[in-house]
């Protein structure tokens, strides 16, 4: 099956990470800038057509005039992110989203989830969002350097156990301990819940501890893709950035 990658950082960072086959590059007649994309493009020697803008709007909203056809996301599984894991010489470092279903959430947690080098993301196997063109463009092509695999959370959590992996669910209700109680520079899986109701209770109870994230304000809670952002950077805080 293929899809249509929209957007220029999405389409270069498809290309850059290689790891779907490419079929045909679009570029908007007229179009200033992209050369990135074109030139990794040729270099695969992949297709370049010149269309109109208005052939790109139904792909989706900011392709900056560029899409880039390719196969669907290449999901991996639980046993390759505990092989990355180990064989990074650090502590595992793992991302667990419980039902996210916005996928600009979902691509900013995964940009982020990136960006402080995660070994790996898990998302449940049904009723939430999985890497669809508008995840790769939230993302800004991140999730295309990612392991991301699709799995029954509560399985997927006691198998993390078993490796010894300490699972904080990120919940700012009743048992919820503050940031500076629990250590995160150890083995450590983050699980972050659905912007409406947070963790599901089977996932909740699954957790070792709740972590909770100190707030000043009126408001009582921060967006889902934010406060796991934080709890993200907090956690390669306390890996000394490493």
């Amino acid at each position: 099956m293929k899809e249509w990658i929209y957007g220029r950082r999405a389409v270069v960072e498809t290309l850059r990470a290689g790891r779907r086959k490419a079929h045909r590059l679009k570029q908007a007649q007229g179009l200033q800038g992209g050369q990135d994309a074109l030139k990794l493009a040729a270099a695969r020697k992949i297709p370049i057509e010149q269309v109109r803008r208005n052939e790109l709007d139904g792909l989706g909203e900011n392709h900056q005039g560029l899409a880039l056809q390719v196969d669907e996301y290449p999901y991996s599984h639980l046993g390759e992110l505990l092989h990355k894991a180990k064989t990074s010489g650090e502590p595992p470092f793992f991302l667990l989203l419980d039902v996210l279903q916005d996928p600009q959430n979902l691509g900013t947690l995964l940009r982020s989830a990136e960006a402080v080098g995660v070994h790996g993301v898990l998302l449940p196997a049904r009723r939430a969002a999985g890497i669809t063109p508008a995840v790769v463009n939230a993302s800004a092509g991140a999730c295309e350097h990612l392991l991301v695999a699709q799995h029954n959370l509560a399985q997927a959590i006691a198998e993390l156990k078993r490796e010894n992996v300490w699972v904080i669910g990120l919940e700012g209700g009743h048992g919820a301990q503050p940031l500076g109680r629990l250590r995160l520079d150890g083995a450590l899986a983050l699980v972050v819940g659905s912007e409406g109701e947070g963790l599901r209770r089977l996932v909740r109870e699954s957790c070792d501890a709740l972590l909770s994230l100190p707030m000043r304000g009126k408001i009582e809670s921060l967006n889902a893709a934010v406060a796991g952002s934080v709890a993200l950077y907090m956690a390669w805080q306390a890996r000394n950035f490493s």
